[in-house]
This record gives structure tokens, sequence and C-alpha cells, in this order.
């Protein structure tokens, strides 16, 4: 992830088996790790079982906010493509109990279209 994609908030696709790993102490017993994406230091994992938002704060980013969403609490989502002007990728998520979105920028070249399909089998059941 080069640093001015960071300080533009944009999102790069990381390791699958560090993000494991990182993350062992708090996934469950048979959770596993399907997609990642890092801004920074902040990521958000998809897991077989949820979407966690990692939000490190502070300038040593010790202090950790985890926020977990279940799949089944996702209404509906949107995923938009990067074009020939905007080269970013944006996901929104509609989640149970929020009456705004969470949203989230991917560096263009992400593969927003597997995104997609893994939220569309986690999601619509």
């Amino acid at each position: 992830m080069g640093f001015l994609d960071g300080l533009m908030g944009n999102a790069t696709e990381v390791s699958l088996s560090d993000v494991q790993d990182e993350l062992a102490p708090i996934l469950g017993d048979n959770e596993r790790v399907e997609r990642a994406f890092k801004v920074v230091r902040d990521m958000y994992v998809f897991t077989s079982g949820r979407l966690l938002l990692i939000d490190k704060q502070g300038v040593t980013g010790k202090k950790v906010d985890y926020l977990s969403i279940p799949y089944r609490a996702v209404n509906s989502f949107s995923v938009e493509t990067a074009g020939h002007f905007d080269l970013d990728a944006e996901l929104k998520l509609w989640v149970s109990g929020r009456h705004e979105p969470i949203q989230r920028t991917l560096k263009g070249g992400s593969d927003v279209i597997g995104i997609q399909k893994l939220l569309a089998n986690k999601v619509i059941r």
C-alpha cells in the first residue's frame, strides 16, 4: 500500500495468513479470515462469520476498537466499481440498528467483484 493511498483513506488487500495469525486470539474456534483490507493502521476483515472493523487509535495504536458485524445484521450492501475518472471503488453496508450506512473506500484494482460475491454468499440466504 502506498503512503498516499493511506492518507487518502484508500484500502488495499492484505495477506490472509498474516491477518489470520494476528487475529487468532479474538477469532472463534472455527472462524477463518476470507478477505482483509488495510488503511494505514486500520483494517476491515471479512471472516467466515462476520465483518470485523478494526480501528487502531492514538499515536501508538495500542488502543484498538473492534466492531464486529455478524453477516445476518447486514440488511443490504452496495459495491461501486472504479471508473475512468473515479479510480476508487466503494463499499456501503446498511446494518440493523444504524440509520447511516458504513462506508469504506477500496483502492482501484481491488477485487470488488469478489467482495460482492462474498457478501452475496454471506448476506443473501
